[in-house]
């Protein structure tokens, strides 16, 4: 019938996903800028200056954290 047929569809892949199939130097140009920005913000919190940034940094930690297992599992899969 019309429309009912069953076409293969392409898997979505992200924006991050396409740039790191296309150029897989690219996985390890973002994660040392996410590893070298988490421990700037590692250092910032330790220090403690202001106490009012300081959920803010957690929260970018944990950003960048994230990232790390994001790109660290998009390579796995894709290799």
């Amino acid at each position: 019938m019309f429309g009912l047929e069953k076409k293969d569809k392409k898997p979505f892949l992200f924006d991050l996903e396409e740039e790191i199939i296309s150029d897989p130097n690219k996985k390890n140009h973002y994660l040392d800028i996410a590893k070298k920005r988490s421990e700037e913000i590692k250092n910032i919190m330790r220090k403690g200056d202001s106490s009012d940034d300081f959920d803010q940094m957690g929260i970018l930690l944990q950003g960048y954290t994230s990232l790390n297992k994001v790109l660290s599992k998009v390579a796995k899969q894709k290799s």
